[in-house]
């Protein structure tokens, strides 16, 4: 069989059609839209403009998918739209505008998806898992295949940096308040007593990017999914405009992360601020997410899921 999964995130709105046969899920498209939902929210509202932009990348999504005769579909939305004060309203729009139904999954709920797809390649016994997103931030203990705690933070890489960055790339005083900010958040965190983390797994499109602009800087082979926290200090300095951004530096983040250099920052001096909290010194990126998390849990017979 053939079934859809449709993301809809705070920054970005992704389509996935898998292949379901034999117990495993092999994606054979992936389609991305940067919309930045996060950024339409208003005095806790998403405006008009958020839902219509939204609202047109759902109809590009369901057209293509009744050209292609796809009518399994399946579509959940995180963060910005959960949080907002006219969630129901703005969701039954985006549903009725995409010609189906939209779960709203909780902020534990996505911890948990995020824990069930990363389960299987987490190589430590004992560990946390952070998913920083676009209006979001996930976090989840682990010990063996249990989780021993979980929570969702109401900042992500979008949201942190509304209202703050008036350009691209934060300045040294916007990034100083986005460090404030950071740290109230992460020292605000509910439970997560006792738990330290050297090693933490990441997830999400910080990291992702995170780890390409870490490898382009330091020289390291694409391949390498390991940042050293020690470096995350100065892969957010070199990035000040006021620094006096090289040549070099410039290219390296256009080229490595070119979908999300309004975000990178911001993210990435959020997870500074969850390594300090956790005492990590190393983080290493995986590819499975909340979508995979949603798949094995609405196929519980599926073993595998391939996404490249």
């Amino acid at each position: 069989m053939i079934q859809a999964v449709i993301d809809i995130g705070s920054n970005t709105m992704r389509l996935a059609v898998y292949q379901i046969q034999d117990n495993r899920a092999v994606m054979v498209l992936k389609k991305k839209r940067i919309v930045g939902l996060a950024g339409y929210v208003r005095d806790g509202v998403m405006t008009e403009a958020g839902i219509d932009a939204a609202g047109e990348v759902l109809e590009a999504f369901r057209h293509f998918l009744d050209e292609f005769g796809i009518t399994q579909v399946t579509a959940f939305t995180t963060a910005a739209l959960r949080n907002a004060a006219n969630s129901r309203v703005a969701v039954a729009e985006l549903s009725r505008r995409g010609g189906f139904p939209i779960r709203v999954i909780s902020g534990e709920e996505e911890a948990e998806l995020d824990f069930l797809a990363a389960a299987r390649g987490l190589g430590t016994i004992r560990g946390l898992l952070v998913d920083i997103g676009g209006g979001s931030t996930e976090l989840v203990a682990y010990e063996g295949a249990a989780i021993r705690e979980k929570a969702s933070l109401p900042a992500g890489s979008l949201s942190l940096r509304t209202g703050i960055v008036t350009g691209t790339l934060p300045s040294p005083e916007e990034a100083a308040r986005l460090e404030e900010l950071a740290a109230a958040a992460v020292d605000a965190l509910p439970g997560f007593t006792g738990v330290s983390a050297p090693a933490i797994g990441g997830i999400g499109g910080t990291f992702k990017g995170g780890k390409n602009v870490y490898n382009a800087l330091y020289g390291l082979p694409k391949s390498n999914l390991t940042i050293d926290v020690r470096r995350l200090p100065d892969m957010i300095r070199r990035f000040s405009p006021a620094a006096g951004l090289s040549e070099a530096d410039a290219v390296i983040l256009m080229r490595a992360e070119p979908d999300r250099l309004h975000t990178l920052i911001p993210g990435l001096i959020l997870a500074e601020a969850i390594t300090r909290r956790f005492g990590a010194t190393t983080i290493t990126y995986s590819d499975s997410g909340v979508r995979e998390g949603f798949l094995y849990r609405e196929f519980p017979a599926l073993t595998t899921i391939i996404t490249a």
